[in-house]
């Protein structure tokens, strides 16, 4: 669900068909019927942007026919905890939570919190609580009847009662259920609320923490995962650690680790992470009395995201920009908008396999500027693929795997890594006399990554070594350098060193690079020694929750790991994700803090209160809860609340970023995005290749043949497909793989465009994303893509 996995996952999604074969039952629940479609055993329809309906329907259902795994959520969950007294549900208030200021467009959360403390809260076992989150779960989701799931989501009710009898009876002590998603889930202004409900969903039925359970984030390419670790996200330091930010007071290093230290959980243990951090960046110079140069990290002043700063740029407040294989003027939101704001620049830089639409703007954007008139210098690089450099990949699985490099590069090609090395080099030498505060951070960086054979003299053409950098990624001891063996040995003293936490262990000692291990273990279907999952080589988070509260498998079945009393440890077939000696009856210590504040059966480490979350007292900026809010621009009034769309997303009311009213019948139709196996993303990579472009030569627009009768469109006419943003020109594909959705008595119809195509390469075209608007998911800053309006004709541009 929100995933063509077949088709854009086709290495992976090997994996489902090898499950079909042996009798598991694949669902795809999609707006179009894909290959994934046709291979699954039962598809079934749904209008893009009703995702929470759809889910929230599966969890009323569980509930109201008592499908729920009783003793996995009692012990496991926090069903029985009870919120405090001034909580006030959307369902009583009309879609918006308690806590919601209308001034601000944001919630303040303090009203969501439990009856006592988050690591020890008040609990009635029982669940007859009204307040216990029990009560109200059932009370939120009471109204996602089938009949309600189809009038919203288009979808029959007696296909959504054969996916919820399905993963009912496939749920249990004995079986397990998987879910997996995509960008289709994540690109819309509530797109954390999606995965929540599925999360909740999950842990209701028992498949969190156990085999063939859980839910998989399906990534895009090798290393989306990687970026999102270390990462390249405003918001986060590596090992999703929270940026300092002036919002939250993080003044000083105290005031930062006192609210990213939470006194329960494992979580508890920041001070060392941050700590470690600090001293592989800074060395040396990174002390006790310098609060380790914590001050040298740059504080957040606001929303400094990709969009946001998008949105700056066009207004001419930023002054140059540096592309790494992104390319904004295609493949970003809005990227008439993205064009126009790169022409505000002074300078940019775009590294890059190929000339791109980003480093083309100033002469072959269709807005058609003259060259002389563009403002911005321009400076492309040409950078080295993946087979022409070496690294690690990590997967969609959370998997290190490293790769040697195959061949050299062409020509003055080079590496990213060589490229942030160099440029790291320069500016260190740049500043090497600055006495200025804000430089110091630079200066003092650590920056030795180049192999031990390499000549100083000529050290410009000289290859970092990846193996350095992924070493002082695992982490060290000040004293001896000597390689952790994994993230317990990190200390809050300055005396251990780590560049990102949740990979410490993928190289503890020289010459021991795990993430280079291809051992298949032929007694263990999990393969422990075929690279190196984070954190600690889990190939499963919160394992301990495949066993019961006794530490005994839920079936032998399923067994995965398990408290073995004999020699007093846990043990099976992954490595546990849990204290290896704590044992099951284990109590909780009214004393103490991190995991000592847990029992013994726990599962769920990361929490401050050891439980799955059902109800998130924090956290989220949009609700403890999901609740169904239709996409920021919709043809059709939400069915469920008075409130319209969600309440936090940004939207940037702009003149040159207009957004379409609800019910706007200027624009009736949905539009979605999507990808195809030929091409890949914006196409930068893909239309440079004379087979795929010949594969899949042009852009075009699915729609279904009641859609092409009822505008007068044939097959392969030319059609203009318009949003108040921008229109474009394609060719229409009239196809029952598109069908329209009934929402009450209103028919909705779908149009479906892949992003591919763009002004540079062998095949050219239009470009979906001009339609789209800026905004953002107010959790984690993405786009809405996958839920549009806009209206179309015959015909061409003119």
């Amino acid at each position: 669900m929100g995933s063509n996995m077949a088709e854009n996952h086709p290495v992976g999604f090997r994996w489902p068909m090898k499950a079909r074969e042996k009798g598991a039952t694949i669902i795809h629940v999609d707006p179009r019927f894909t290959r994934t479609s046709a291979a699954a055993n039962l598809y079934v329809p749904i209008r893009s942007g009703s995702d929470i309906a759809f889910l929230g329907g599966l969890i009323n259902y569980v509930l109201k026919h008592d499908k729920w795994f009783k003793e996995y959520v009692l012990a496991y969950t926090n069903a029985s905890t009870i919120v405090g007294d001034d909580y006030v549900d959307a369902e009583d208030n009309d879609g918006l939570f308690s806590g919601y200021d209308p001034q601000s467009g944001t919630y303040d959360n303090t009203s969501w919190a439990y009856a006592g403390p988050v690591n020890r809260p008040a609990r009635d076992e029982t669940l007859q609580h009204p307040r216990c989150v029990f009560q109200i779960l059932t009370r939120h989701y009471a109204r996602y009847t089938p009949e309600v799931v189809e009038q919203v989501c288009g979808t029959p009710q007696a296909l959504f009662l054969e996916v919820a009898e399905i993963l009912a009876t496939n749920s249990g002590r004995e079986r397990t259920s998987a879910i997996c998603y995509a960008v289709g889930w994540t690109q819309q202004s509530y797109g954390a609320q999606i995965v929540r409900a599925a999360a909740i969903l999950q842990l209701l039925l028992g498949n969190i923490g156990r085999p063939g359970g859980g839910i998989l984030a399906l990534r895009g390419h090798a290393s989306i995962q990687g970026s999102t670790d270390v990462p390249t996200l405003f918001d986060l330091l590596p090992g999703y650690l929270p940026h300092p930010a002036v919002s939250r007071g993080d003044d000083t290093l105290d005031d930062y680790l006192r609210q990213s230290a939470p006194s329960g959980g494992y979580w508890s243990n920041a001070p060392k992470f941050l700590v470690s951090l600090l001293k592989a960046w800074y060395g040396d110079a990174a002390a006790q009395e310098n609060e380790y140069g914590y001050q040298w990290i740059p504080k957040l002043t606001g929303d400094h995201s990709h969009i946001s700063t998008s949105a700056a740029m066009a207004d001419g407040k930023v002054n140059g920009l540096i592309v790494f294989g992104q390319n904004p003027a295609n493949g970003s939101p809005h990227a008439g908008l993205q064009r126009k704001a790169l022409t505000q620049l002074d300078w940019l830089v775009a590294l890059d396999l190929y000339e791109t639409e980003t480093a083309a703007f100033w002469y072959a954007a269709p807005e058609g500027w003259k060259p002389a008139d563009v403002k911005t210098e321009v400076f492309l690089l040409p950078t080295a693929g993946p087979g022409e450099k070496e690294g690690t990949f990590t997967n969609t699985q959370r998997l290190l795997q490293y790769h040697d490099k195959a061949v050299d590069p062409p020509g003055d090609a080079r590496s990213d890594l060589w490229f942030l090395y160099h440029l790291g080099r320069r500016l260190k030498d740049l500043y090497r006399e600055s006495t200025n505060p804000r430089d110091q951070g630079l200066l003092n960086l650590t920056w030795d990554y180049l192999p031990a054979q390499a000549d100083p003299e000529s050290h410009i053409r000289d290859e970092p070594a990846a193996e350095k950098v992924l070493m002082e990624v695992n982490g060290y001891t000040v004293a001896d350098r000597r390689q952790l063996p994994d993230y317990e040995q990190l200390k809050i003293d300055g005396s251990t060193a780590c560049g990102v936490w949740i990979y410490s262990g993928v190289f503890p000692a020289p010459g021991q690079n795990m993430a280079r291990r291809r051992k298949r273990s032929p007694s263990n279907y999990v393969n422990p020694e075929w690279g190196f999952a984070w954190p600690g080589n889990r190939r499963i988070l919160y394992n301990r929750a495949s066993a019961d509260p006794a530490g005994n498998p839920w079936s032998e079945r399923k067994k995965y790991v398990w408290w073995d009393a004999t020699a007093g440890t846990w043990t099976g077939m992954d490595v546990p994700d849990f204290p290896a000696r704590k044992a099951p009856e284990t109590p909780a210590q009214e004393q103490g803090s991190g995991l000592d504040l847990h029992s013994g059966s726990d599962p769920f480490t990361l929490k401050a209160d050891g439980r799955g979350w059902l109800f998130a007292p924090s956290g989220l900026r949009d609700g403890p809860l999901p609740t169904h809010y239709e996409p920021l621009e919709s043809p059709v009034q939400n069915a469920l609340y008075e409130r319209q769309d969600s309440p936090v997303a940004k939207r940037f009311p702009r003149k040159d970023n207009p957004i379409s009213p609800p019910g706007d019948p200027k624009f009736p139709y949905v539009v979605t995005t999507y990808r195809v196996t030929e091409q890949y993303t914006s196409g930068a990579m893909s239309r440079w290749n004379s087979w795929l472009s010949e594969l899949m030569p042009e852009m075009f627009a699915e729609i279904s043949p009641e859609l092409a009768a009822e505008k007068g469109i044939d097959n392969l006419d030319w059609i203009v497909v318009s949003t108040p943003r921008n229109q474009i020109e394609c060719k229409a594909l009239v196809t029952r793989r598109m069908r329209p959705f009934r929402h009450g008595e209103t028919v909705i119809h779908e149009v479906g465009l892949p992003y591919h195509w763009g002004y540079q390469g062998l095949v050219k075209g239009a470009m979906a994303n001009d339609l789209v608007a800026l905004s953002e998911e107010p959790n984690v800053y993405i786009q809405e893509d996958k839920a549009l309006t806009c209206n179309l004709r015959k015909g061409r541009l003119r």
